[in-house]
């Protein structure tokens, strides 16, 4: 069993939310050609992570859903931790804004809580 497949299916589809969550600014901006380039990185990127879930094991798949669950909870982590950023330090911008800085702060938190995880079990 290859180890990491998992995390990175997870962190794949926390990705794919990530830039799901930036669409709204570029909608809003009018920025076609970013937008037409996000979607087609949002198809790359799942296709990928489609693939890698394809190639786990059953072991591997069992533990995707607690994954899944931690992933959530950074990301609500990383709009709390954005909120208050923004709430203290900066003019209110947007709301567009707020959600796409709050999924980059939750999926960074994701990523570097798998390497500590990863770091304490070897």
């Amino acid at each position: 069993m290859q180890s990491g497949r998992c995390e990175r299916v997870g962190v794949a589809i926390g990705l794919c939310i990530l830039m799901l969550s930036v669409i709204p600014r570029y909608v809003a901006g009018g920025f076609e050609t970013r937008l037409t380039l996000l979607l087609v990185a949002i198809v790359l990127v799942a296709g990928a992570a489609i693939f890698n879930w394809r190639i786990l094991s059953s072991d591997e798949r069992n533990r995707l859903p607690s994954l899944l669950k931690r992933l959530g909870v950074s990301l609500g982590i990383g709009a709390a931790i954005m909120g208050i950023w923004h709430l203290l330090m900066t003019d209110w911008l947007s709301w567009q804004q707020f959600i796409s800085h709050g999924a980059t702060c939750g999926l960074l938190l994701f990523a570097v809580s798998l390497g500590w995880q990863r770091k304490t079990t070897d």
